[in-house]
């Protein structure tokens, strides 16, 4: 069995979001007890712990990582833009970038370790050292464009990999394939004119959820000029639960990127969608997970060559996102046998109207997207 390069750095638990009413950072003043804002240390403390002390441990070598260069982060980002997130965090105190997503203290060095992690990981796939690599990374990335933070997220880790690997003559097109339960917005605005990337995100219909998140994640969002087709967006009910995503995959995904054939897959992991997030409502449980895991590795293995980068993004139930990420290890190592047991799933399905869905997505592309008619 293939060992999976798994890269973490400590340095990336000093990022502080605070506390409040969940994400808001509102103390109200009549709460004894505030949350701690949902993207904070511990969830990922888990997975770090899940991974190093669960079953899943002896087929996982670690790596530390690093932190990125400016002049790395400006193959995605506007200079504009980090010199903004350079001065917000030479600032005392607490900086609001966009609602919910704070800038404190030990936050700017956070993110650019997590950007620096991620591009380490890729490094050592695109050097040949190995083919499966995990980025295990916080602050999250997806949701930042290239001028704008957005939802938790400053510096887009998962684009800048991508950005890294299409310098590479080894590397010609490549696919993002997104998981988190919200829609990879950053990811689709940074390549949405470029036909070398096919950005792909299955998410919650939540729609546009302010200024700092414009795109709505609907299928129509197809991308632009030469990019038009390779922006496939698959948002999904809520509740679609595992049997819902495994209809989405066999019918969409899988039959998008046979078509694009990629050369790398980019697997951009979260835990949101699992049944007890408190930011989701997607209801996948270890299992969803691990298939899903399964289907990915089956993808690199027949299309790539056998290379795949997966990185962290969102999950913010502090112990079951722990065990969801474990699951899907599982499935991308193809482990023979269950390796953990579930500990509180049980959620009834009815995935009828994911599939209805699902149906209505494809008969789209098949109308809109040239190279996906046949699907």
């Amino acid at each position: 069995m293939e060992e999976l390069h798994v890269f973490w750095h400590e340095g990336m638990l000093e990022h502080d979001a605070g506390s409040g009413v969940f994400d808001s950072g509102l103390d109200p003043g009549f709460l004894e007890v505030l949350d701690k804002h949902p993207e904070n240390s511990d969830r990922v403390r888990n997975m770090v712990s899940i991974l190093r002390k669960g079953p899943i441990s002896p087929f996982l070598t670690w790596h530390s990582g690093r932190p990125a260069l400016i002049s790395e982060l400006l193959s995605f980002h506007s200079q504009e833009y980090i010199e903004k997130l350079v001065q917000a965090s030479e600032k005392e105190g607490r900086t609001e970038l966009c609602a919910g997503t704070f800038l404190n203290p030990n936050s700017w060095s956070s993110a650019l370790l997590a950007a620096g992690t991620t591009l380490s990981a890729m490094d050592l796939i695109l050097s040949g050292q190995s083919k499966l690599a995990f980025a295990l990374v916080r602050p999250p990335g997806h949701h930042a464009q290239p001028t704008q933070a957005d939802g938790y997220c400053f510096l887009n880790n998962a684009s800048l990999a991508v950005k890294l690997a299409l310098n590479s003559p080894k590397i010609s097109k490549i696919t993002t394939v997104d998981i988190d339960v919200h829609f990879g917005n950053g990811t689709s605005e940074g390549f949405y004119a470029n036909n070398q990337v096919l950005t792909l995100s299955l998410h919650m219909n939540h729609g546009s959820w302010g200024p700092s998140h414009p795109q709505s994640g609907s299928v129509e969002e197809l991308g632009m000029g030469n990019g038009y087709g390779f922006n496939l967006n698959v948002p999904l009910p809520n509740g679609s639960g595992d049997e819902g995503y495994r209809y989405a995959f066999r019918e969409l995904v899988v039959p998008a990127v046979r078509r694009f054939r990629p050369d790398m897959i980019v697997f951009v992991v979260g835990q949101d969608s699992s049944a007890f997030d408190p930011n989701g409502r997607q209801c996948l449980t270890m299992e969803g997970y691990r298939n899903i895991g399964r289907i990915m590795r089956d993808l690199v293995d027949e299309f790539c060559d056998g290379r795949m980068l997966i990185v962290q993004e969102g999950g913010y139930h502090v112990t079951y996102s722990a065990y969801c990420l474990h699951a899907t290890l599982e499935g991308v190592l193809k482990v023979q046998e269950d390796l953990l047991v579930d500990p509180i799933a049980y959620y009834p399905e009815d995935c009828g109207f994911t599939c209805k869905v699902v149906d209505e997505i494809k008969k789209f592309w098949k109308k809109n997207v040239t190279y996906l008619k046949d699907i």
